[in-house]
């Protein structure tokens, strides 16, 4: 089964999606944000086809680790996906830097400002994702 992670943001949402094993993350698609409805519902559809069973939604906390208003949007986004599609599980991840360390190594790579913008949010979806993989992969070393 694969799990589907998410960049939340006002305008557009990354997508990445783990391997069946759920070893790697790549980076899947991206999601215009405007009409939240078709969004819930394009983030859903795309989670059915690839037969998901988890929703790794980025939570965007300060560096501090208090809560902004995207915090809370992107709570209440993952919110919305629970409503519509109880069997899925949801779970929000610290995504702290991920949109900075891409940017950083998208212009590193020279990659022009218009293409950052189209694969920023993919991309960090796909930190968040993998960051979340390797954590799981570590708790269940730890208990065998």
């Amino acid at each position: 089964m694969r799990i589907i992670a998410l960049d939340v943001g006002t305008k557009r949402i990354g997508v990445a999606m783990s391997d069946p094993l759920g070893i790697i993350a790549q980076g899947a698609k991206t999601v215009l944000a405007a009409d939240e409805q078709k969004a819930l519902e394009e983030i859903l559809a795309f989670a059915a086809a690839n037969e998901a069973a988890e929703i790794v939604v980025g939570l965007p906390l300060n560096m501090d680790g208090t809560e902004s208003q995207m915090t809370r949007f992107a709570r209440d986004f993952a919110g919305k996906l629970k409503e519509k599609a109880p069997q899925i599980t949801i779970v929000m991840r610290d995504e702290r830097l991920t949109s900075l360390q891409i940017e950083r190594d998208l212009i590193f790579l020279d990659v022009s400002r218009e293409k950052r913008k189209k694969i920023n949010d993919m991309l960090a979806a796909q930190i968040i994702l993998q960051n979340y993989l390797d954590s799981r992969r570590r708790e269940e070393e730890k208990n065998v």
